[in-house]
């Protein structure tokens, strides 16, 4: 029987075959997964996503589109066509617009997020690249941003993620998505995340959705580590 679906492992692996062995030890114990670049880049990779969503299992492509809206429309419309489960985008207004645009094109139910702010940036971070906001300043802007502009959802950080669903009822959006990375089992190495919490904290913030690779992936039993996490989690 699949586990907890929402419980999304990150293939952060350096190759197709490296995902598909993964893919093949994890077996029944994982049933989400979510594909980066690195992946989707390689040829196959694509291939790769539709074959693992045909196989049953609830699939995330991380393109995080970025582009004019012109551009992003097009895009998400191909992913959307080609069959994807959640599809990211950055939360500026153009760019949320043209994958809105695109994905309703394509009649599909290809659920879009918006990334507010990368899990890895922290204020110093934002400082330097010029933004005049906190992350959760940041974070906030964003969210308004992206139920105005009818996105499904977005991907933040687990310590903003009660304002976020705060932010969302106050709208009338209870189902809107809150798909949290930076989830580490307590007494887990960090990695390069600066904005963190436990998978037990994420869900009672009001993540829906947590997303979990290296502690998972890089570990010596993976089946047995992510049976872990989800035997962390708060019932759903």
């Amino acid at each position: 029987m699949l586990t907890d679906p929402r419980l999304i492992v990150g293939l952060d692996l350096p190759s197709l075959d490296a995902a598909r062995a993964m893919v093949d030890r994890l077996g029944e114990a994982v049933s989400s997964y979510k594909i980066g670049l690195t992946l989707l880049a390689r040829p196959g990779g694509v291939a790769f996503a539709h074959d693992l969503r045909a196989r049953g299992r609830f699939v995330f492509q991380d393109w995080k589109l970025h582009d004019i809206g012109a551009q992003v429309e097009g895009a998400a419309r191909a992913v959307a066509e080609g069959g994807c489960d959640l599809l990211t985008v950055h939360a500026e207004p153009q760019v949320m617009r043209g994958a809105v645009r695109g994905r309703d094109a394509s009649g599909s139910d290809t659920k879009l997020l918006a990334v507010t702010v990368l899990t890895s940036l922290s204020d110093a971070d934002l400082a330097e690249i010029g933004y005049g906001f906190s992350a959760a300043d940041l974070v906030e802007r964003r969210v308004r941003q992206a139920l105005d502009c009818g996105v499904d959802g977005v991907v933040s950080s687990p310590l903003e993620a009660a304002r976020v669903r705060e932010i969302a009822t106050a709208a009338g959006r209870p189902d809107f998505l809150i798909v949290t990375p930076g989830v580490r089992p307590a007494g887990a190495d960090k990695g390069d995340q600066q904005r963190v919490a436990t998978p037990a904290e994420a869900l009672g913030a009001g993540a829906t959705h947590l997303v979990v690779a290296r502690p998972v992936v890089g570990a010596g039993d993976p089946v047995q580590a992510a049976s872990a996490i989800v035997a962390g989690m708060s019932p759903a």
